[in-house]
């Protein structure tokens, strides 16, 4: 008797699915940031201006901030899985004409800009897909593990990415690199192309923001807005972005100006930084968080910066630059995992698009200011004003000494300063320390519609 076939085997699904993904990304991340580090040298031996090494960033920044809003609309309108793929897809073409361009050995200056742009307009679907996406494919209990794992594709690579660059460019040149980028997307699409992941279902709240692709742009923002709770904590990261992102800005130049222009010692201190990040992700990817999350986002915040932030303005070589490095980095897989675990749940998942993506701005929209503001009052008022004997170097210099650097580790502690504040006075508002009760989570929340999985 003939029989129906049997049904096709179901794909990996719920965190074993989530797994999947998170191992293809992060086999991805450490190709592209071994590209970075490549394309570093390249543009330095090519110019030896910082400026034109800043100007990067910037062509990446300046798209993904502006394209980001209308990202979150197509990242809530069509399929999570296809918009994540798309991304993908983006980048590793992007990143394959640059190996063409490499390979004819025409590569110049300009070329790497445009892709840079390119880059930032495609990035800018992801981090909202992949958020959104985690919502629905692990328990509400499981999110704050999971988002440890994705902590560790912001830190793992930090720590091999230079040392797999920097032991292979002498043998495979740029080229090589960029060829491994390219091949490590399709790793990427791969992982997500054999994984099940849920689409999610519309709530109520879905089903009104439904409008034309320039005022659905806006509802994250109204989103956001309408709820203080969620306003203000979003506003503690706005700040303490603004604080951390000036120190940032300086810890190279810093720890350059107080050794004597001494490499070994900057690449020692971002070694043991990005290895304290991983220890951070992996601790939060086992534990999982605390119970009540904003403890992690505001304590994070605190211990990271009073012991971290602050310590490091004060250093005048390893002995205090090492422990403040790792101090700094260990706290923010539990600061960005517990807070991205609060958004999770409490945003209706057909919403995280255009929510996450308006977070995201709001966030980074300091980013392409913060440089300017450390350099403008590193060189021109702190560093004159700590190089030699004077009033004001007589106030600080017992704390932070006097010559090259001293400036900048006195700003560099001030910020540590600001962070501390914004963390105590966040916790010390109940609308931000309560935000887990006052807003209630969107699976209490009424559902309208089922959209079918892709």
């Amino acid at each position: 008797m003939d029989t129906l076939p049997d049904p096709a085997p179901k794909r990996p699904a719920g965190m074993t699915g989530f797994t999947i993904v998170f191992v293809g990304q992060l086999i991805s991340v450490i190709a592209t940031q071994m590209t970075s580090f490549a394309m570093t040298l390249w543009i330095y031996k090519q110019t030896g201006s910082a400026t034109a090494l800043g100007l990067a960033q910037v062509f990446y920044i300046i798209p993904f901030l502006i394209i980001s809003p209308f990202a979150g609309v197509m990242v809530d309108r069509y399929n999570r899985k296809l918009m994540m793929m798309v991304s993908d897809i983006g980048a590793g073409l992007a990143t394959g004409i640059l190996l063409v361009v490499q390979a004819l050995g025409i590569l110049q200056l300009w070329h790497l800009y445009a892709i840079m742009v390119i880059i930032g307009l495609v990035s800018a679907f992801q981090w909202p897909a992949y958020s959104a996406a985690i919502t629905t494919m692990v328990s509400k209990q499981q999110l704050g593990r999971a988002n440890g794992m994705m902590s560790l594709i912001d830190a793992g690579p930090g720590v091999l990415a230079p040392l797999l660059a920097g032991a292979l460019i002498g043998f495979i040149k740029l080229t090589g690199i960029l060829l491994i980028d390219v091949v490590t997307y399709g790793i990427a699409i791969l992982s997500l192309a054999i994984v099940f992941i849920p689409q999610p279902v519309r709530s109520e709240e879905g089903e009104k923001a439904k409008s034309n692709i320039w005022k659905e742009s806006m509802f994250g923002f109204k989103y956001i807005f309408a709820r203080r709770s969620l306003l203000g904590l979003q506003c503690v990261f706005l700040v303490g972005n603004l604080f951390s992102g000036i120190a940032g800005t300086l810890f190279a130049p810093v720890i350059l100006a107080r050794t004597g222009n001494n490499s070994v010692v900057m690449g020692t201190v971002q070694s043991t930084a990005a290895i304290a990040a991983v220890a951070g992700g992996l601790i939060m990817s086992a534990w999982g968080g605390f119970k009540h999350r904003i403890n992690g986002v505001v304590w994070g915040w605190f211990f990271s910066s009073l012991f971290g932030l602050m310590l490091f303005g004060f250093g005048r070589g390893l002995a205090v630059w090492i422990p403040a490095a790792m101090l700094m980095t260990v706290f923010g897989a539990l600061i960005n995992g517990s807070n991205q675990a609060i958004w999770q749940s409490k945003v209706e998942p057909d919403l995280q698009g255009r929510v996450f993506a308006s977070r995201r701005l709001i966030s980074w929209i300091t980013q392409p200011i913060t440089p300017i503001i450390a350099g403008t009052l590193a060189d021109y008022v702190l560093e004159p004003a700590m190089k030699t004997q004077t009033s004001f170097s007589n106030i600080f210099g017992p704390l932070f000494g006097v010559g090259p650097g001293a400036g900048m580790g006195l700003l560099i502690s001030l910020c540590g300063i600001g962070c501390v504040l914004t963390a105590l006075i966040a916790y010390a508002l109940p609308v931000i320390r309560n935000v887990e009760d006052s807003v209630p989570d969107h699976d209490q929340v009424k559902k309208v519609e089922v959209v079918p999985a892709n």
